[in-house]
């Protein structure tokens, strides 16, 4: 069951090795109730994000359908870029 909007996450840079295996172009959807099968780190520092946007928030400015979060590891940092898709 759908909650909200939908967020669908797309990998736009990975520098180094993500441990997790992934890689640019990988896009999912991502919910309060979906990992995407990120890892608890990156899953923890995007929640806000994740939650803002499928609840309707959004940021005063930029696009407010768009975030772009990173994972805390800066040495295989990735990079992805959240989007709302309301339906």
């Amino acid at each position: 069951m759908q909650v909200g909007n939908k967020v669908v996450g797309k990998i736009t840079g990975v520098k180094g090795e993500c441990s997790w295996g992934h890689k640019v172009g990988d896009e999912f959807e991502i919910s309060c109730h979906n990992t995407a099968n990120l890892c608890g780190f990156f899953y923890h520092d995007a929640f806000p994000a994740i939650s803002m946007l499928q609840f309707g928030g959004g940021y005063p400015w930029g696009n407010k359908d768009v975030v772009t979060v990173e994972c805390c590891d800066r040495y295989n940092l990735v990079t992805m870029e959240l989007r709302r898709i309301v339906e």
